[in-house]
């Protein structure tokens, strides 16, 4: 919180946000400028659940509610804002709330890396229950029962979701239970754990599927090696703070806030926090089917659970009907099949196929089509940069030669 200039934070209404804020005004003698994001469907917004924490810790609350028009102004700019073919789809708003915040402050304080640190992400959890399920059971039994998970769409799964959600447990209500169903139904045919780490962490059962022929790699296995660890808990978080927390969350928001001319910083990620993190026994933070339970701990000193306990949605887009809606005729067209031959990257028909299966609604292909469109769009941008290079070469070559 050191700074010579105006300081706030990110605030999702999570556990990670939460006790961040709640850290932060616990030491400010003026009320700490607050910003969320939120969205008109239901599933995805979490601005409701922020602004009850805001209203509890009394801080100077800002929310913005996104709609698809503005996440289409924003699209053309994602290649130069982060300068690769980045495709993680909360770039939208985190780039929005980096806007919404630089207005009124120059630093802003986020909850990014938590989860890896001190074990919040739902993998960590359904690890030992899945695995324990999977290892005992024969591989045809397993897929067969995965085929038949998938029989149903994400959307009648979430109606039925729906429907029995009073009756369960709070710790077995999901938001987004469909694409979360249809996801397990790929992970029952992993055979050992780092493969079943690989399907949770993975948009795509087989990252390479929708690459040409030509460049498919001999093999799938992308995981780096490490340290042993006693427990396969530990190595997943392991794993996720030196890949998924620096190449993909960091890299996020540091290029979306300085898109905005905003700094952000994360304490969770501070040298000492991680460090003490790791010196602590795995059950003070992955315990009785519950994550981040030291985190808990401090956050309950501040605000009630009942504010912050519930589904994780992870800054997640609607992505999905709106590439069935506003977003349409832009996804066909960054989709031509004539375009994606003459690059000779992608599988044409593959992707037609996730495509048209996803305008249907018979699944959810929404995630992969994305890290599509996200290549397609960089691809495109950077074609126009290198023709107008060539350009600018040829007349530069040709005004040469009248002198």
């Amino acid at each position: 919180m050191q700074a010579d200039v105006p300081l706030g934070a990110f605030l999702s209404g999570g556990i990670d946000s939460s006790t961040i804020v709640a850290l932060m005004q616990e030491v400010s003698s003026r009320p700490v400028h607050t910003f969320s994001i939120g969205f008109q469907e239901d599933s995805y917004n979490e601005a409701r659940d922020a602004e009850r924490v805001a209203r509890h810790l009394h801080t100077e609350h800002t929310e913005f509610y996104i709609s698809s028009a503005q996440a289409m102004e924003i699209i053309p700019r994602l290649p130069e804002l982060f300068d690769e073919p980045f495709a993680d789809s909360s770039q939208i708003p985190t780039f929005l709330i980096s806007q919404l915040a630089r207005r009124h402050v120059t630093v802003a304080l986020t909850g990014d890396g938590g989860d890896e640190v001190f074990g919040g992400y739902n993998r960590y959890l359904w690890h030992g229950r899945i695995w324990n399920v999977i290892s005992r059971v024969p591989r045809a039994a397993s897929s067969a029962l995965g085929g038949a998970v998938t029989l149903l769409s994400p959307a009648a799964w979430d109606t039925i979701f729906t429907a029995v959600s009073p009756l369960l447990p709070k710790s077995m209500v999901q938001r987004l239970g469909g694409q979360k169903i249809h996801k397990l139904a790929n992970i029952l045919r992993a055979r050992t754990e780092r493969a079943l780490y690989q399907q949770i962490s993975s948009i795509s059962q087989v990252p390479s599927e929708l690459l040409d022929e030509r460049l498919k790699p001999v093999s799938s296995d992308f995981l780096p090696s490490g340290p042993e660890f006693s427990d396969f808990i530990e190595e997943m978080m392991y794993l996720d703070t030196i890949t998924y927390l620096p190449d993909d969350i960091l890299a996020k928001v540091d290029r979306a806030s300085m898109g905005a001319s905003l700094e952000t910083r994360a304490p969770f990620v501070d040298h000492e926090i991680v460090e003490f993190a790791w010196s602590l026994p795995l059950s003070m933070k992955v315990r009785g089917g519950v994550g981040k339970q030291i985190v808990r701990n401090v956050l309950s000193k501040f605000v009630p659970s009942e504010l912050t306990d519930r589904p994780k949605t992870g800054f997640g887009v609607p992505l999905g009907g709106w590439l069935r809606g506003e977003l349409r005729d832009w996804a066909e067209a960054a989709l031509d099949a004539n375009t994606m031959r003459s690059q000779g990257l992608l599988d044409v028909a593959a992707v037609h196929k996730k495509w048209h299966e996803h305008l249907s609604g018979a699944r959810e292909w929404q995630y992969q089509i994305w890290t599509i469109l996200m290549l397609q769009t960089w691809l495109q941008r950077h074609s126009t940069d290198a023709a107008r290079c060539a350009e600018q070469q040829h007349l530069h070559a040709s005004t040469a030669g009248k002198q």
